[in-house]
Protein backbone atom coordinates (compact mmCIF):
# COMPACT_ATOMS: atom_id res chain seq x y z
CA UNK A 1 0.00 0.00 0.00
CA UNK A 2 1.00 3.16 -1.04
CA UNK A 3 1.90 6.10 1.50
CA UNK A 4 1.83 9.78 1.05
CA UNK A 5 4.89 10.81 2.94
CA UNK A 6 3.55 14.24 2.49
CA UNK A 7 0.74 13.44 4.63
CA UNK A 8 2.55 11.15 7.37
CA UNK A 9 5.00 13.22 9.67
CA UNK A 10 7.85 11.87 10.64
CA UNK A 11 8.24 11.23 14.60
CA UNK A 12 11.37 13.44 14.20
CA UNK A 13 9.45 16.10 12.98
CA UNK A 14 6.87 15.91 15.90
CA UNK A 15 9.89 15.93 17.93
CA UNK A 16 11.54 19.61 16.33
CA UNK A 17 7.92 20.85 16.12
CA UNK A 18 7.22 20.05 20.02
CA UNK A 19 11.10 21.78 20.62
CA UNK A 20 10.29 24.92 18.82
CA UNK A 21 6.42 25.21 19.97
CA UNK A 22 8.25 24.95 23.90
CA UNK A 23 10.84 27.73 23.15
CA UNK A 24 8.04 29.62 21.36
CA UNK A 25 5.80 29.58 24.32
CA UNK A 26 8.58 30.62 26.42
CA UNK A 27 9.77 33.68 24.47
CA UNK A 28 6.24 34.46 24.61
CA UNK A 29 4.41 34.51 27.51
CA UNK A 30 5.95 33.13 30.35
CA UNK A 31 5.75 36.88 29.51
CA UNK A 32 5.21 39.82 30.32
CA UNK A 33 5.64 37.64 34.19
CA UNK A 34 8.41 35.41 33.74
CA UNK A 35 12.07 36.34 33.52
CA UNK A 36 13.25 38.91 30.91
CA UNK A 37 14.49 36.83 27.81
CA UNK A 38 18.08 38.28 26.17
CA UNK A 39 18.76 38.35 22.32
CA UNK A 40 21.46 39.57 19.79
CA UNK A 41 20.74 40.94 16.32
CA UNK A 42 22.31 39.49 13.32
CA UNK A 43 24.11 41.73 10.84
CA UNK A 44 26.92 40.01 9.61
CA UNK A 45 26.79 37.56 7.06
CA UNK A 46 28.42 34.28 8.56
CA UNK A 47 26.38 32.10 10.14
CA UNK A 48 29.17 31.15 12.71
CA UNK A 49 27.78 34.23 14.22
CA UNK A 50 24.79 33.15 15.11
CA UNK A 51 26.37 29.82 16.43
CA UNK A 52 28.49 31.22 18.30
CA UNK A 53 26.36 33.63 20.01
CA UNK A 54 23.87 30.31 20.44
CA UNK A 55 26.88 29.07 22.48
CA UNK A 56 26.82 31.55 24.74
CA UNK A 57 23.49 30.74 25.41
CA UNK A 58 21.42 33.54 23.87
CA UNK A 59 17.62 32.91 24.06
CA UNK A 60 16.46 33.98 20.45
CA UNK A 61 18.11 35.63 17.74
CA UNK A 62 17.11 38.53 15.32
CA UNK A 63 18.45 38.66 11.41
CA UNK A 64 18.06 41.92 10.69
CA UNK A 65 17.61 42.81 6.96
CA UNK A 66 16.00 46.69 7.23
CA UNK A 67 19.58 47.78 7.36
CA UNK A 68 22.50 46.51 6.44
CA UNK A 69 23.14 43.58 3.26
CA UNK A 70 21.87 40.64 4.13
CA UNK A 71 20.09 38.34 1.33
CA UNK A 72 18.25 36.18 1.54
CA UNK A 73 20.71 33.17 1.40
CA UNK A 74 22.44 34.97 4.07
CA UNK A 75 19.08 34.91 6.23
CA UNK A 76 18.52 30.96 4.74
CA UNK A 77 22.04 30.01 6.79
CA UNK A 78 21.91 31.72 9.39
CA UNK A 79 18.18 30.14 9.88
CA UNK A 80 19.83 26.72 9.26
CA UNK A 81 22.04 27.26 12.35
CA UNK A 82 19.53 28.61 14.37
CA UNK A 83 16.61 26.26 13.85
CA UNK A 84 19.13 23.20 14.62
CA UNK A 85 19.76 24.45 17.48
CA UNK A 86 16.39 24.75 19.09
CA UNK A 87 15.75 28.62 19.97
CA UNK A 88 13.21 30.82 18.27
CA UNK A 89 14.31 32.69 14.70
CA UNK A 90 12.93 35.82 13.96
CA UNK A 91 13.64 38.14 10.86
CA UNK A 92 13.33 42.09 11.09
CA UNK A 93 11.77 42.21 7.06
CA UNK A 94 12.75 45.25 5.16
CA UNK A 95 9.20 46.94 4.93
CA UNK A 96 5.08 46.06 5.33
CA UNK A 97 4.47 43.99 2.09
CA UNK A 98 3.51 39.97 1.11
CA UNK A 99 6.49 39.42 -0.18
CA UNK A 100 8.52 40.06 2.69
CA UNK A 101 6.75 38.24 5.24
CA UNK A 102 5.85 35.41 3.45
CA UNK A 103 9.50 34.63 2.51
CA UNK A 104 10.78 35.10 5.92
CA UNK A 105 8.36 32.52 7.29
CA UNK A 106 8.28 29.98 4.44
CA UNK A 107 12.41 30.15 4.92
CA UNK A 108 12.34 28.90 8.52
CA UNK A 109 11.60 32.22 10.91
CA UNK A 110 9.56 31.71 13.98
CA UNK A 111 8.81 35.33 13.83
CA UNK A 112 8.79 38.54 12.17
CA UNK A 113 9.39 41.93 13.03
CA UNK A 114 7.95 44.89 11.41
CA UNK A 115 9.33 48.22 11.28
CA UNK A 116 7.68 51.68 11.31
CA UNK A 117 4.23 50.60 12.71
CA UNK A 118 2.12 53.40 13.30
CA UNK A 119 -1.32 52.59 12.33
CA UNK A 120 -3.78 49.52 13.33
CA UNK A 121 -4.66 48.48 10.15
CA UNK A 122 -0.52 48.41 9.27
CA UNK A 123 -0.52 45.67 11.75
CA UNK A 124 -4.01 43.82 10.65
CA UNK A 125 -2.46 43.84 7.07
CA UNK A 126 1.02 42.46 8.62
CA UNK A 127 -1.26 39.66 10.70
CA UNK A 128 -2.96 38.88 7.25
CA UNK A 129 -0.05 38.02 5.28
CA UNK A 130 1.82 36.16 8.02
CA UNK A 131 -1.16 33.67 8.85
CA UNK A 132 -2.70 31.06 6.80
CA UNK A 133 -6.80 31.28 6.25
CA UNK A 134 -8.87 32.32 8.56
CA UNK A 135 -6.64 34.44 10.58
CA UNK A 136 -5.00 35.63 7.41
CA UNK A 137 -4.47 34.97 3.76
CA UNK A 138 -0.62 33.36 4.30
CA UNK A 139 -0.06 31.47 1.14
CA UNK A 140 1.39 27.85 1.27
CA UNK A 141 4.62 27.36 -0.37
CA UNK A 142 7.09 23.88 -0.30
CA UNK A 143 9.71 25.47 1.66
CA UNK A 144 12.02 24.97 4.48
CA UNK A 145 9.36 25.47 6.69
CA UNK A 146 7.40 22.69 5.84
CA UNK A 147 10.15 20.46 4.98
CA UNK A 148 9.98 21.11 1.16
CA UNK A 149 6.38 19.99 0.87
CA UNK A 150 7.39 16.49 3.06
CA UNK A 151 5.69 17.79 6.55
CA UNK A 152 3.04 20.32 5.12
CA UNK A 153 -0.16 19.24 7.26
CA UNK A 154 1.83 19.13 10.39
CA UNK A 155 3.52 22.48 9.90
CA UNK A 156 0.06 24.21 8.78
CA UNK A 157 -1.64 22.53 11.66
CA UNK A 158 0.02 24.53 14.19
CA UNK A 159 1.65 27.56 12.27
CA UNK A 160 -1.11 30.55 13.60
CA UNK A 161 -0.64 29.97 16.67
CA UNK A 162 3.69 29.73 16.61
CA UNK A 163 4.57 32.08 14.01
CA UNK A 164 5.12 35.95 16.14
CA UNK A 165 4.48 39.08 14.28
CA UNK A 166 5.73 42.05 15.86
CA UNK A 167 5.41 45.92 15.49
CA UNK A 168 8.56 47.84 15.97
CA UNK A 169 6.83 51.01 17.11
CA UNK A 170 9.43 53.72 16.42
CA UNK A 171 7.44 56.78 15.21
CA UNK A 172 5.23 59.96 17.32
CA UNK A 173 2.13 58.19 15.20
CA UNK A 174 2.52 55.13 17.22
CA UNK A 175 2.06 56.62 20.18
CA UNK A 176 -0.48 58.39 19.54
CA UNK A 177 -1.93 55.58 17.65
CA UNK A 178 -0.39 52.78 21.15
CA UNK A 179 -4.04 51.79 22.33
CA UNK A 180 -5.69 51.08 19.03
CA UNK A 181 -2.72 48.79 17.76
CA UNK A 182 -2.65 46.89 21.16
CA UNK A 183 -6.06 46.25 20.68
CA UNK A 184 -5.06 43.84 17.63
CA UNK A 185 -5.96 40.38 18.20
CA UNK A 186 -3.29 37.63 18.52
CA UNK A 187 -0.37 40.63 19.41
CA UNK A 188 2.06 38.70 21.72
CA UNK A 189 4.54 41.42 21.82
CA UNK A 190 6.16 45.09 20.59
CA UNK A 191 8.91 46.32 20.60
CA UNK A 192 10.58 49.73 20.77
CA UNK A 193 13.08 52.22 18.42
CA UNK A 194 13.73 55.16 20.88
CA UNK A 195 16.16 56.41 18.60
CA UNK A 196 13.72 57.05 15.36
CA UNK A 197 10.97 58.11 17.21
CA UNK A 198 13.42 60.43 18.91
CA UNK A 199 13.50 61.43 15.18
CA UNK A 200 10.07 61.72 14.70
CA UNK A 201 9.84 64.10 17.67
CA UNK A 202 12.50 66.90 16.37
CA UNK A 203 15.47 65.05 18.30
CA UNK A 204 17.15 63.60 15.13
CA UNK A 205 20.43 61.42 16.30
CA UNK A 206 19.01 60.75 19.76
CA UNK A 207 18.37 58.05 21.97
CA UNK A 208 16.07 59.32 24.01
CA UNK A 209 15.00 62.30 22.80
CA UNK A 210 12.20 65.22 24.26
CA UNK A 211 9.17 62.78 25.64
CA UNK A 212 10.74 59.73 24.37
CA UNK A 213 12.18 57.84 27.09
CA UNK A 214 8.70 58.73 28.87
CA UNK A 215 6.33 57.46 26.71
CA UNK A 216 7.98 54.57 25.82
CA UNK A 217 8.01 53.34 29.90
CA UNK A 218 4.41 54.03 29.31
CA UNK A 219 3.59 52.20 27.01
CA UNK A 220 5.64 49.21 28.06
CA UNK A 221 3.39 49.16 31.45
CA UNK A 222 0.29 49.55 29.45
CA UNK A 223 1.13 46.70 27.18
CA UNK A 224 2.28 44.53 30.65
CA UNK A 225 -1.00 44.97 31.51
CA UNK A 226 -2.98 43.50 28.78
CA UNK A 227 -0.38 40.92 28.56
CA UNK A 228 1.99 41.85 25.63
CA UNK A 229 5.43 41.84 26.40
CA UNK A 230 7.65 44.90 25.05
CA UNK A 231 10.98 44.60 23.47
CA UNK A 232 13.95 46.97 23.33
CA UNK A 233 18.05 47.80 22.94
CA UNK A 234 19.91 48.14 26.24
CA UNK A 235 23.48 49.69 25.36
CA UNK A 236 24.95 48.30 28.04
CA UNK A 237 24.95 46.91 31.48
CA UNK A 238 23.58 49.50 33.39
CA UNK A 239 20.70 50.21 30.87
CA UNK A 240 20.21 46.18 31.09
CA UNK A 241 19.36 45.86 34.81
CA UNK A 242 17.32 49.70 33.85
CA UNK A 243 15.09 47.96 31.57
CA UNK A 244 14.97 44.92 33.62
CA UNK A 245 13.23 47.03 36.05
CA UNK A 246 11.24 49.34 34.12
CA UNK A 247 9.64 46.04 33.00
CA UNK A 248 10.86 45.39 29.70
CA UNK A 249 11.08 41.32 28.80
CA UNK A 250 12.81 40.86 25.26
CA UNK A 251 15.94 42.82 25.75
CA UNK A 252 18.73 43.35 23.10
CA UNK A 253 22.14 42.72 24.20
CA UNK A 254 23.69 44.61 20.70
CA UNK A 255 24.08 43.94 17.49
CA UNK A 256 26.94 41.89 16.66
CA UNK A 257 28.92 44.16 14.76
CA UNK A 258 28.20 46.63 17.49
CA UNK A 259 29.34 44.63 20.01
CA UNK A 260 32.61 43.25 18.28
CA UNK A 261 33.51 46.78 17.57
CA UNK A 262 32.59 47.78 21.50
CA UNK A 263 34.83 44.69 22.33
CA UNK A 264 37.87 45.74 19.99
CA UNK A 265 37.59 49.53 21.07
CA UNK A 266 37.59 48.48 24.55
CA UNK A 267 41.06 46.42 23.97
CA UNK A 268 42.52 48.69 22.20
CA UNK A 269 42.35 51.33 24.30
CA UNK A 270 43.47 49.27 27.15
CA UNK A 271 46.56 48.40 24.41
CA UNK A 272 47.37 51.85 24.00
CA UNK A 273 47.05 52.68 27.64
CA UNK A 274 50.38 49.58 28.21
CA UNK A 275 52.83 51.10 24.99
CA UNK A 276 56.08 52.42 26.02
Amino acid sequence: MRHDVANQPTNQFHYQLEQTTSMINRLRNELPDGPAKFGMWVSLESPNVSEAAMRLGVDWLLIDMEHGHLGWKDVANHLRVINANRIPALIRIPDLCREAIQRALDIGADGIVVPMISHRDQLELAFRYGKYPPRGARGLGGERCVKWGLETLAYVQDANSQTLVIPLLETREAVENFDQILQVPGLDGIWFGPSDMSSSYGFLGQWEGGPVAEHVVRMCQTAAAQGIASGILARDANEIELRRRQGFQWITLGADINLMLGSLKQQLEAAKQTRV
